[in-house]
């Protein structure tokens, strides 16, 4: 009997893999497939990205809110959320190779859907933590939630949770983001 291991993906390996179909995160030397988004977590990302480039140029920052960069959160490991906000320095880094940082972001921002709750409510949280992201929001549409998170000590620390417009952010400490504006069609 003939028994097949996969074999382990290093984090350079990970780098180099091409394929433009489809994209993976990186856990535990894993290749994990990320499914296409819904349209809703789709036009709610869209409607956050504005928002947030909104606040950054009211603010004159040098700061950009990316889709599609990954972030290293361990030896063999590497997400991808679904917004990051990250300074010019951090741009500079990324611009002609694999768009992977190794420095914490500002910010990062996950939308919640069935089959990543678990990813994004527990492994992520403990990841980006552990790298030391400022800051994590976990937008959930099935509950209609945004949940901010802001490091301190070295864990994160549930601060708001958005069903009233209201938020408490350390990196955008002015933004206002009301429900109605992300969740309803």
């Amino acid at each position: 009997m003939e028994i097949l291991v996969e074999k382990k993906v290093s984090f350079e390996d990970y780098l180099k893999y091409d394929n433009e179909d489809n994209k993976y995160e990186l856990f535990e030397g894993e290749l994990n497939l990320m499914t296409p988004p819904t349209g809703f977590h789709a036009l709610i990302i869209n409607r956050l990205t504005k928002l947030i480039e909104e606040e950054i140029n009211r603010l004159n920052l040098d700061w950009y809110g990316l889709q599609g960069i990954g972030i290293r959160t361990g030896i063999r490991r590497s997400r991808l959320p679904d917004l990051t906000i990250i300074n010019q320095p951090q741009l500079k880094e990324i611009l002609k190779i694999s768009a992977v940082l190794e420095t914490p972001p500002l910010l990062v921002i996950e939308i919640v859907s069935p089959e990543s709750e678990i990813r994004d409510y527990r492994y992520k949280r403990s990841e980006y933590s552990a790298m030391g992201i400022p800051e994590y929001w976990i937008v959930d549409p099935n509950r209609e939630t945004m949940t901010i998170l802001q490091l301190q000590e070295g864990m994160y620390e549930q601060i708001s949770v958005l069903d009233t417009g209201q938020i408490s952010s350390r990196v955008f400490p002015e933004i206002q983001i009301k429900p109605e504006n992300l969740f309803n069609l």
